[in-house]
Formats: C-alpha cells, structure tokens, sequence
C-alpha cells in the first residue's frame, strides 16, 4: 500500500514538472511560431532540449551515451530508432545536442493544449487517415532534408510488445534516405522502457537512461532495389547492440 503511494505521489510530481517546463518554454514557443520554419523549428529544438535537461534532472533521470561513432555536427542524416516509451522523444533531445533535426508525428498530438503549439513546430506531422495525406508527410519529411535538418523516424511504427529486441521495419526512413542521398544514423534505447514502460504511463523509476549512437550507413549509390538489405543491414545493426548492451 504504501509502495503504491509514493508510485502515485512521485507520478505526479513527474507530470507537474513536466507541464511546468512547459510553461517556462512557451514565451520562447510563441516567439519561434512568428518565426515559423524553419527557424522556429530550431529555436523550439534548442528549447526542447533545455527543456528535456531541466524536466529529467529535477525527476531524477540521467543519460549515458555509449557511442561507438560520434553524431558529426556538420551534417544531416536520417535518424532511426527503436521506440519502447514515451520517454524516448526527451532522451533523444538529450543525445542529439547539435544537429538540429524533426521528428515524424503523429497528427493527433498536435490537439493537446500548449504542448501541441510546440509539438507542431518540432515534428514533420503525418496524417495516415489516407494515401494522399501520408504522401504530403513524405513530401515533407524530404523538404526538411533538403533544408540540411536532420529527420527522426522510428521505422517500427509503434511501441514495440513484442517481446523481442526489435518489431519489422518499415520502408519509409529506408526509402527517404535513398532517394535522398542521406546516410542513416541508427540510435538505441536501452533504458526508457524500464523507467516507463508505454502500458503504464503512471508508472515512473528514476534511473540512468542509456542511448547508443551507431556507425551511420551510407547510401551513396543505392537505389530502391537495394532497400531490403539496406534494411535488413540497420536492423540487425541496431538488433545486435540491444542484445549486447542489455
């Protein structure tokens, strides 16, 4: 009974903080919306990991990069990444701390109350309700790309339940990072999962969150024959690095 209560108790004070941080951004929110993109798209990333610093801190998480290739600051890639929790978006603003970059999204996260005025500016939105709708995300997430803003997709689409290190890839990060030259930077998270799991968003533990930044894969001279391997290749790549690490 009384373990439950400090769960209760300590996932409140996560959620306040978390909304407090929010607040404290959104002055410097409104000032990137007159900007617009896509320098209010970097503004809001700067924020957003000011933010993820202070929020994680104060909650007693940390973070410990082990990286075998460092991210080059002066380039952009395609950023790929398993998803466990709704704690990988803030762990990932901490491990990305120069390259400014956008995160495919999901539209309906764009309707919360102030998070979604910043969640609008920091995410390529994509809007599966139809082909066309999911062509236009494609689109853009390609314009970003041609902008020299680094783009972030999970290719697993969703959480992962299943029980093994890594669910089936999508085409999509594959295909943009093709037909777009970019070399893809595959990033692990080992930790989120345990400190808060996607099933139970009231459940929280403080703890080190570890991120592994792989060697990128470069696409030079591939066409969309080569996009199965080149898969294949980034999933057994990001495979092998949760069952070792882990």
């Amino acid at each position: 009974m009384i373990r439950q209560l400090l769960h209760g108790l300590y996932a409140v004070y996560v959620i306040l903080l978390f909304v407090l941080g929010l607040l404290i951004i959104f002055p410097g929110v409104l000032v990137a919306m007159i900007l617009g993109n896509p320098k209010g798209g970097n503004l809001v990333i700067h924020l957003c990991r000011f933010w993820s610093d202070w929020w994680m801190f104060a909650i007693g998480f940390g973070r410990q990069s082990i990286v075998i290739e460092p991210i080059d600051p002066n380039r952009h890639y395609v950023f790929v990444a398993n998803h466990t929790s709704y704690l990988d978006i803030p762990v990932m603003f901490q491990a990305i701390r120069k390259n400014s970059f956008r995160i495919l999204g999901k539209i309906e996260m764009s309707k919360i109350p102030v998070f979604g005025s910043l969640y609008k500016l920091a995410v390529v939105l994509v809007d599966r309700s139809s082909t066309a709708n999911r062509a236009k995300s494609i689109e853009a997430l390609k314009r970003t790309l041609d902008q020299n803003i680094s783009i972030l997709i999970f290719p697993e689409g969703t959480f992962n339940e299943t029980g093994q290190p890594l669910k089936h890839f999508f085409d999509g990060a594959f295909r943009i990072a093709i037909e777009t030259g970019t070399p893809i930077k595959p990033t692990v998270f080992l930790d989120t999962s345990k400190l808060m799991h996607f099933s139970s968003p009231m459940r929280w533990k403080p703890g080190i969150s570890r991120v592994v930044i792989l060697p990128e894969v470069a696409v030079e001279g591939l066409t969309i024959d080569d996009l199965p391997s080149l898969k294949q290749k980034v999933h057994d790549m990001m495979e092998a690095a949760i069952i070792k690490y882990r």
